[in-house]
């Protein structure tokens, strides 16, 4: 009986780590995909021949194509908790959490290019700033009721720098030291995080 018991326990084992190569391989496939083709452009099709599987295997794991995307971009910014840092030096803390964040992150940006061009990807970046960037910012923020105006300004200038430096690679943003963007960024997200309302 116990050793019935250890077979059974096995099998599905096997089948689960079958299970979880397989989507690994998919998101893989599909980041890759969604950031060299855009969210348009990619196809089910397309991201299953990389992936090396049967397009029937992708619908089977997400569905539909926005199913497959949101899975594959679900992205954690494991933010600092800012109250923990010095009240001087949150703007610069949060730029340089972005930049570590940012740096050699393809699932990050593929997830900006879409975003900036197809509904599903804004909606998914929408759906990240709410659930992730404003509870950071509603915990130091002197105005409760200026949480979602300030989080939506820290954005701007965070997905600004991302969108020059690693979509658009503008020579000068894409050359400049993390260093030296921290400099410049960190005085403006600590006045949006921390600044008197105007």
């Amino acid at each position: 009986m116990t050793g019935s018991s250890s077979d059974d326990s096995e099998v599905p084992s096997g089948a689960t780590r079958r299970s979880d190569a397989t989507r690994a391989a998919i998101l893989h496939a599909a980041r890759e995909r969604f950031a060299a083709d855009g969210y348009e452009r990619a196809t089910i099709r397309s991201i299953a021949k990389d992936a090396r599987i049967d397009p029937s295997m992708v619908m089977r794991y997400y569905g539909n194509k926005e199913g497959l995307f949101a899975a594959a971009v679900s992205v954690d910014l494991r933010l600092p908790d800012l109250s923990a840092v010095p009240r001087a030096e949150m703007g610069r803390a949060l730029v340089r959490h972005f930049l570590r964040l940012w740096e050699g992150n393809g699932e990050l940006t593929a997830m900006l290019r879409v975003g900036a061009t197809n509904q599903a990807g804004a909606e998914r970046l929408r759906d990240i700033f709410r659930e992730q960037l404003l509870p950071v910012v509603g915990r130091v923020c002197p105005d409760p009721e200026q949480v979602p105006a300030r989080a939506a300004l820290c954005a701007s200038q965070v997905l600004g720098m991302s969108l020059t430096r690693y979509v658009l690679r503008f020579p000068p943003a894409a050359a400049m030291a993390p260093e030296e963007l921290e400099a410049w960024l960190g005085p403006t997200l600590q006045r949006y995080l921390t600044a008197p309302s105007p």
